[in-house]
């Protein structure tokens, strides 16, 4: 039982798995309405989730010795929502309905249960997820046949979530645990998507746009000028704010003058995602970047002026032939998160530094790898101030080493453009570790690997 009870969301309890247009089935075109999605009633799938968890929580009481016939009242559970996009679904043979070839699932793990006692200010942690990025913790919540480009189509299927969402987060559930009736209060944060996904789900321009970044309001050529120095401005709100400028121009602004003033918010912010880093794409991104430095240090771009493009296959195979020969690395048409992990370690800069022939570069890109190691674990590990404390302390150190490397021995990569992901790891994850504690525990892997 919700009190009060929840708006926007039908009573009905005997709910299974629902056609997830619920009630939009003539706006969207093209495709039989019926076959196009499907899910769980978010309510429903939260409680199904707290049943599970039922024993955790409470042993979670018995450790804590809080007597549990009186912990009825005061649950909070911080719930983490993530969102992706599946690529290629199609039917290799067989026929079904014509439906997209793309799908998007959208899933959430309970994080963790607290619960206040009367008077008192701090939450007593009864339930923490201890692997937040398992698929095994990873409920799927939407399945749908769209493709996550199509923001129409989505934010169709999305719209009765965010409903279902909002009014849980103005309402209290009642739920019989333990064989007692106990309530609990909701918190979401959307931390598991990709950028491409939070620039959609959050009206932002997309990921090439000069606005960089979906934390602060920087442009890339200032990103690239001070690396370091930034600090989270945006939110969902301030976002709808500026959408409501876009949309109506208040001060009568030509199309540029507008489109600074609101920062690149360009379209209606539909679901509100908490501004954070994704720790995976954060290691594809940057392992990337890292790829096409050695590149260019086996070429060694910093004499030339552009270089051909003969010339740059050329190093390219050089490259994949040492990885392949000495790590047994194979090359990979699009980055993953294996390739990035296996790409960025000291054996593998060792091995690329035989190739490049000046001792001095090669003693820069050693020494930019050995930062970039020591970064790395801070927004990696589900809990850094356990389990990496001395890099978490010396993290701003070595983002500005990190940072003057780069624009002074690698300027001629870094003039005035920079990627949004090493932006992100030089400027916000110590901001982003101390508001959540935790940068790692809240990326998308769990969501990707039940993808797969």
């Amino acid at each position: 039982e919700w009190q009060p009870a929840l708006k926007n969301v039908s009573s009905s309890w005997d709910v299974g798995i629902i056609d997830g247009l619920s009630g939009w089935t003539t706006s969207v075109d093209d495709v039989p309405a019926d076959t196009i999605s499907r899910r769980f009633r978010y309510d429903v799938a939260l409680v199904s989730a707290l049943k599970d968890l039922e024993e955790d929580i409470m042993e979670g009481l018995r450790e804590r010795e809080l007597d549990d016939s009186i912990c009825t009242s005061g649950f909070t559970v911080v719930v983490k929502e993530s969102c992706d996009g599946m690529g290629d679904v199609s039917e290799k043979h067989g026929c079904g309905p014509a439906v997209p070839e793309k799908a998007v699932r959208f899933s959430f793990t309970i994080m963790s249960i607290s619960i206040r006692a009367e008077g008192e200010d701090d939450g007593i942690t009864i339930f923490q997820e201890q692997k937040p990025n398992s698929e095994l913790s990873c409920r799927p919540l939407c399945l749908m046949f769209v493709d996550e480009s199509d923001h129409e189509t989505l934010t169709a299927i999305l719209g009765p979530v965010v409903a279902e969402r909002k009014a849980m987060m103005e309402s209290r559930l009642i739920l019989s645990v333990g064989g007692l009736l106990r309530s609990f209060r909701f918190f979401f944060r959307g931390t598991g998507y990709d950028e491409k996904m939070v620039r959609e789900m959050e009206g932002l321009e997309a990921s090439g746009s000069t606005y960089i970044c979906t934390l602060c309001d920087s442009t890339r050529a200032e990103a690239s000028q001070n690396m370091v120095l930034h600090s989270i401005t945006r939110s969902h709100d301030e976002n709808l704010e500026r959408y409501e400028i876009w949309r109506t121009n208040p001060f009568s602004e030509s199309a540029d003058e507008l489109r600074d003033r609101v920062k690149g918010v360009s379209a209606k912010p539909f679901l509100e995602t908490q501004p954070t880093l994704d720790a995976l794409h954060c290691d594809i991104g940057n392992a990337t970047e890292f790829y096409k430095i050695f590149q260019d240090e086996i070429g060694e771009v910093y004499q030339k002026s552009n270089p051909s493009r003969e010339e740059r296959r050329r190093w390219r195979s050089a490259l994949d032939k040492q990885l392949r020969k000495k790590l047994k690395l194979k090359p990979v048409m699009r980055m993953n998160g294996n390739y990035a992990r296996r790409l960025m370690t000291r054996e593998a800069v060792e091995v690329v530094c035989e190739l490049v022939p000046s001792e001095e570069r090669r003693e820069a890109l050693q020494k930019l790898m050995d930062l970039y190691i020591q970064m790395k674990p801070v927004w990696r590990s589900t809990c850094p101030s356990r389990d990496c404390p001395v890099q978490l302390c010396q993290y701003s150190y070595n983002s500005q080493q990190f940072a003057h490397l780069l624009s002074t021995t690698f300027k001629y990569r870094y003039d005035g453009k920079i990627t949004n992901y090493l932006h992100k790891t030089l400027a916000h994850v110590p901001e982003i570790v101390e508001r959540d504690g935790s940068i790692g525990a809240w990326a998308s892997e769990g969501n990707e690997s039940g993808n797969k």
